[in-house]
């Protein structure tokens, strides 16, 4: 079986995986300003595609909901247009998705979809950055997708290559995030990412989340060096932002 993965911008992308079509964090607003509490967030790149030349979504997983850079005004309306959203106790309050804590699952159709741990920065910083969660995505049949989300911590990516030792396609949000109000990354860098693949084994890696935000302080060109660098260029994929691209399993 076969993954087919369209990168949109930031941290969305469609996955069609097991009859399911399933968008993660969805971000489609123009360039421009967001509030982020006392931040200003700047987006200077909009997505290759609109909701609407996506069509029918199946499911949204949605890592975290308090950052614009993971969910804008327009990603909501999206996200209220799928009939089920996955997302962290704390959005599900916020936004009516269904809550999952790490390591419990949620069936749809064919898809188990597992929340994992994740942290959006160094440990200590969740009461500033809130609650976050990746997903791992499994199915009989059916490659196995890891979805970081905005995690920063390589200690919760060995956890879970311990509990999912076969992982076909990871989904590695980057970009190396900094802001004024913390001196500390809040997601991989590069080198991060890099090690964090040699931790989960892949047979592919999507980065996403390393293009089109101002506090984002690397960006693909600089995934792609570290991966080459590393001897592991032939596991990355960076499709065009908008074209479909297939990934299988073997």
């Amino acid at each position: 079986m076969t993954t087919i993965i369209t990168v949109i911008g930031g941290p969305t992308a469609l996955l069609e995986l097991g009859g399911l079509r399933i968008l993660t964090d969805p971000t489609f607003d123009p360039p421009g300003d967001h509030s982020a509490g006392p931040l200003t967030l700047t987006k200077s790149i909009g997505p290759a595609l609109s909701f609407d030349d996506i069509g029918q979504v199946d499911l949204v997983l949605l890592s975290h909901d308090q950052h614009p850079d993971n969910l804008d005004k327009l990603g909501r309306e999206a996200m209220s247009a799928a009939p089920l959203t996955l997302s962290t106790p704390d959005a599900a309050a916020n936004t009516g998705a269904t809550p999952l804590h790490p390591w419990e699952h949620h069936d749809v159709g064919r898809v188990r979809v597992t929340a994992v741990p994740a942290l959006h920065g160094p440990p200590g910083s969740e009461p500033i950055v809130g609650q976050v969660t990746g997903f791992v995505l499994t199915g009989a049949g059916l490659p196995t997708v890891y979805v970081s989300g905005d995690n920063a911590s390589l200690e919760y990516v060995e956890l879970i290559a311990g509990r999912f030792p076969a992982i076909d396609v990871a989904l590695l949000f980057g970009g190396a995030v900094r802001v004024p109000m913390l001196d500390e990354r809040l997601t991989l860098n590069a080198a991060e990412m890099v090690t964090a693949t040699r931790l989960l084994n892949p047979r592919h890696v999507v980065p996403l989340h390393v293009e089109g935000w101002s506090h984002f302080t690397e960006n693909t060109a600089d995934v792609h060096t570290a991966f080459s660098e590393a001897g592991l260029d032939h596991l990355l994929v960076s499709p065009a932002p908008g074209r479909p691209v297939t990934l299988t399993p073997a």
